[in-house]
């Protein structure tokens, strides 16, 4: 029965990744381009962290990246922090829903324009729980892979070990994209999970398409003493077959029809 029970909370989880990709895509179609591939690479990881871990009420939530706010928005829907009506107007002069995250985005406690300066947020939340003894908060912050090209993060990831913030986790969405190209043929970050290990860090890296393997990750992390990063491998075109060949993971031109095709896709597998 356990077995059951294991197998659809991986279904529903995957399926909350797909409603991420569907609303992504609606948010970033009007605009005929956008982030969308960012939302198909952390989809899963995205919906394993808010169905497992994630508690908007009681815990603090740092989206490093700020175009990948795109994500965050089509899951905070799931959590009623967001009504599904607003995502209508990301990306559109005045909205607070902008295409990449600014101190006025709600759903989220950080964001951050300069890439590479979120865990050092998310470290000083997690320091100032711990000072005033809160002891039940959580903080979970979402990085790229193309921002462990900054020294900042290496700084951060380096203090948060000496002072094991056990209450952190950190979940790297590693899909070898940036917008100068891949990540690999610009600047060697690999093995990544090595180097956060050396730091003192608690690492599990895994497929970051696979829910069950992230829902067990994250689940190992929260037990331990550490500061805690899960390294998920992802691809910016998961979840769309339609995609075409040449489509550029970083910021994808959406043309009507590949729209028609993409949107058909996402409802066919959700139906």
């Amino acid at each position: 029965m356990s077995s059951l029970i294991a197998a659809s909370q991986t279904e529903e989880t995957q399926r909350f990744a797909d409603r991420i990709r569907l609303r992504a895509l609606r948010m970033v179609a009007p605009h005929g381009f956008g982030y969308l591939g960012q939302a198909l690479s952390c989809a899963e990881t995205v919906a394993a962290l808010y169905r497992t871990a994630y508690r908007p009420s009681q815990d603090l939530l740092v989206c490093s990246p700020g175009h990948y706010i795109v994500a965050v928005f089509a899951a905070a829907v799931e959590t009623g922090q967001l009504d599904e009506a607003r995502l209508a107007t990301y990306g559109h002069d005045d909205s607070t829903l902008e295409a990449i995250g600014t101190e006025r985005s709600p759903a989220v406690d950080l964001t951050c324009g300069s890439l590479g300066t979120g865990l050092s947020g998310a470290i000083g939340f997690a320091l100032s729980n711990r000072l005033r003894g809160d002891e039940e908060a959580r903080v979970f912050a979402l990085l790229s892979d193309g921002e462990l090209e900054e020294g900042q993060v290496w700084e951060a990831a380096l203090f948060a070990g000496h002072h094991r913030l056990d209450r952190l986790l950190v979940v790297l969405d590693a899909n070898d994209s940036q917008v100068d190209g891949p990540v690999s043929s610009i600047t060697t970050i690999e093995p990544i999970a090595d180097k956060w290990a050396s730091f003192g860090w608690h690492v599990a890296d895994v497929d970051g398409h696979d829910p069950a393997a992230l829902e067990a990750a994250i689940a190992a992390a929260m037990l331990d003493a550490r500061p805690s990063i899960v390294v998920a491998r992802t691809s910016t075109r998961q979840g769309l077959d339609v995609l075409p060949p040449d489509a550029d993971g970083h910021f994808i031109k959406l043309p009507a029809d590949l729209v028609e095709a993409a949107t058909a896709e996402l409802e066919a597998r959700l139906a």
